[in-house]
């Protein structure tokens, strides 16, 4: 574990890279969408580009259209693989060509209010944490029903912030429920917020690691690095930001624009 997570030097280099996938289930081509006069893709850029740490922000794009929208703007894009098995394959295939830098920030790309002091943030726990080979973000939950709900992913961490385990379940699972447990202080429950900083060289290797059965049951990919032994470290953030999933989403996104 050594070889994978060596000392940085005080301040690291650091990278977003933002992976960018033209189709989408719920919303499609929902990254192109523009009622605020603006791409989505264009706001998320925008808002990674907020970031102090960071030396540059680069678009990983899986289509043309993606390329060109974003190189409309002034934006940095590459192409990479359409066919790349996930987003996280897609910011590997850039960080290869990104020799000598230290740190690989994984924005989504349909975060468009994420705050630039989170991206420091997972930068930072990656400098001041030298065994750590990642990092991410929780925020409290408050609501029963947002504990029980499984597209909330929660995430449990011992006294130094490391992650013990990620779930789409309630964790930890109370055995006996009062609501109380809710308004505990410090929090009980955490939600897992999807913003990612790797060392490069394990965001290279982790790309080559097969999927673990913990990770195949939950679908979720960060269990692949707890169930390789190795440690990621969370922080903990007041205020979540969601990602831009539905066509309800994007309409409250772009009042919220309108009304600012």
């Amino acid at each position: 574990m050594s070889q994978l997570t060596p000392r940085l030097r005080v301040h690291a280099t650091s990278q977003i890279v933002i992976p960018a996938r033209l189709a989408s289930t719920r919303l499609p081509r929902k990254l192109l969408l523009d009622e605020t006069g603006r791409t989505l893709i264009e706001h998320t850029y925008h808002a990674a580009e907020r970031a102090r740490r960071p030396e540059g922000v680069c678009v990983a794009c899986d289509h043309q259209e993606i390329f060109d929208a974003v190189c409309a703007f002034g934006g940095r894009a590459v192409m990479t693989d359409p066919d790349a098995p996930s987003g996280t394959d897609r910011v590997a295939e850039v960080a290869r060509q990104m020799e000598g830098t230290d740190i690989i920030v994984n924005v989504q790309g349909d975060e468009p209010d994420l705050a630039g002091e989170s991206i420091d943030l997972v930068i930072g726990l990656l400098e001041e944490q030298p065994d750590a080979v990642m990092s991410t973000l929780a925020t409290p939950i408050r609501s029963r029903e947002q504990l029980l709900d499984p597209a909330c992913v929660k995430v449990v961490f011992d006294g130094r912030n490391r992650a013990m385990y990620f779930s789409r379940s309630p964790i930890p699972c109370a055995r006996e429920w009062d609501d109380s447990l809710l308004a505990a202080d410090p929090p009980l429950f955490h939600q897992h917020v999807g913003l990612y900083a790797y060392r490069r060289d394990f965001l290279l290797r982790l790309a080559q690691m097969p999927p673990a059965r913990i990770e195949q049951t939950e679908r979720l990919e960060q269990l692949r690095v707890l169930a390789a032994g190795h440690t990621i470290v969370v922080g903990v953030v007041d205020e979540p930001t969601f990602g831009i999933d539905t066509p309800a989403d994007y309409r409250r996104f772009v009042e919220r624009r309108r009304s600012a």
